[in-house]
């Protein structure tokens, strides 16, 4: 039996919960992967999987079985790559995850400078806001908003990642400056949308946290189309301040102060995070595009 292989599919099987997806990522029959992960079980001498019609599930000892043998994987895959890429140039695909608005207005025109440095590198890029697994997604370096995560990858912080709330000098002449948090019942309130639904406005009043949300004239997870309502003073917005920076120093946008002070989340600390895997970092590739973005990137937060 080649134990490798086997493990490679037990993996994709334990990470896709499905033996014909699996299958269909490594472009073999579904029965021969099966037979394959069974004969692993026969070696092992123990079960790894739970199968019914319609879900596989890791059994407790597979689990178990799935974290140490995922770490052995990316270890030797890492180790495989720096051996073919044992030159100091660095080349190959890279493949980067992160947030459409980072992406967009940050990501791209770094990454094209950072191409004219390193022509042999060919960039994969996707742009999304929904979370990205390094090793279950095939992405080498993904840069995501929040907080820190597990141990288990690098974290390095970016920047600051604090929402403010803004609105247009037109908007505010005609509305009036919300002072106190409850006048926001009385304005118009533009609204980011996340994975997980639209970022409610919320501060601490009386000892809890409350929601004091504007009533919604627009959401949309595309910061662009709320910023260019914002500025045409038709409500108030809440975004990061690396996002709005540019528009508060022109003028166009100015701060909407509330005391106690407006928040998208009870937990301080928002920031933004470059993520990869420890032992990826010996690929020349990914070393050349992390030193490259984190050293970039600290130029323009200061």
């Amino acid at each position: 039996m080649d134990q490798l292989r086997a493990i490679k599919y037990f993996v994709k099987v334990a990470e896709t919960g499905s033996f014909s997806r699996a299958a269909e990522h490594f472009q073999v029959p579904p029965s021969s992967l099966s037979r394959r992960v069974a004969d692993l079980e026969s070696l092992l001498g123990a079960t790894l999987l739970t199968r019914s019609t319609r879900v596989v599930r890791l059994t407790e000892i597979g689990q178990r079985y799935y974290r140490d043998i995922s770490e052995v994987l990316s270890q030797l895959d890492a180790t495989d790559e720096a051996v073919k890429l044992y030159q100091t140039e660095p080349m190959g695909r890279l493949r980067i995850s992160a947030t459409v608005g980072f992406g967009e207005l940050i990501l791209l025109p770094l990454m094209d400078r950072f191409n004219r440095l390193y022509p042999e590198v060919q960039l994969d890029i996707t742009l999304s806001d929904e979370l990205s697994v390094l090793d279950r997604d095939d992405v080498d370096i993904a840069i995501r908003g929040g907080y820190a995560p597990d141990a288990r990858v690098v974290a390095i912080k970016l920047m600051s990642n604090d929402f403010i709330a803004v609105a247009a000098p037109d908007y505010l002449a005609q509305y009036g400056a919300p002072s106190h948090p409850l006048d926001l019942k009385h304005h118009k309130g533009l609204y980011f949308r996340t994975p997980q639904g639209p970022t409610r406005w919320i501060c601490e009043l009386d000892g809890r946290w409350q929601d004091v949300s504007a009533p919604s004239v627009g959401v949309a997870n595309t910061g662009r189309w709320l910023l260019n309502r914002a500025i045409r003073g038709e409500g108030i917005l809440m975004l990061p301040e690396w996002v709005l920076k540019p528009y508060l120093e022109r003028g166009e946008l100015v701060p909407v102060v509330v005391t106690p002070a407006l928040q998208i989340t009870t937990q301080p600390g928002l920031a933004i995070y470059l993520l990869y895997q420890k032992t990826r970092y010996q690929v020349p590739k990914i070393r050349a595009a992390v030193d490259f973005l984190v050293a970039e990137i600290a130029l323009l937060s200061d």
